[in-house]
């Protein structure tokens, strides 16, 4: 079955680090992958995304403090995240750009606080 599955999410202190995985089930090469997050506003927003070719893109929220990556040969997305704020709270999603209903998956909950 095609899917994706977040891991790596956590509690954190404001101003840690945490690095989220994605381990999908393959096919997403040609594809643009990206990293959502549903937070307080219980909207889910894009925060970053990366080609296939490797051109990353990022909301001006986490710009300078995520980084998106792709691993196509380990089927795999990562976002590193560092200097998190309590405002980075939030469960975080991948999956392809644009998003496909049948591909949202359970999410990975990132919780900043002190």
């Amino acid at each position: 079955q095609v899917q994706l599955v977040e891991s790596g999410g956590g509690l954190v202190q404001p101003g840690g680090s945490l690095k989220l995985s994605c381990v999908t089930s393959g096919g997403f090469s040609r594809n643009t992958m990206a990293w959502y997050r549903q937070g307080t506003g219980n909207r889910r927003t894009v925060i970053a995304t990366v080609s296939h070719t490797g051109y990353a893109d990022y909301d001006e929220d986490v710009r300078g403090r995520f980084t998106i990556s792709r691993d196509d040969a380990k089927n795999t997305v990562s976002l590193a995240m560092n200097d998190l704020k309590p405002e980075d709270t939030a469960v975080y999603f991948c999956t392809v750009r644009p998003p496909l209903r049948a591909l949202w998956g359970q999410g990975a909950q990132v919780t900043v606080t002190s």
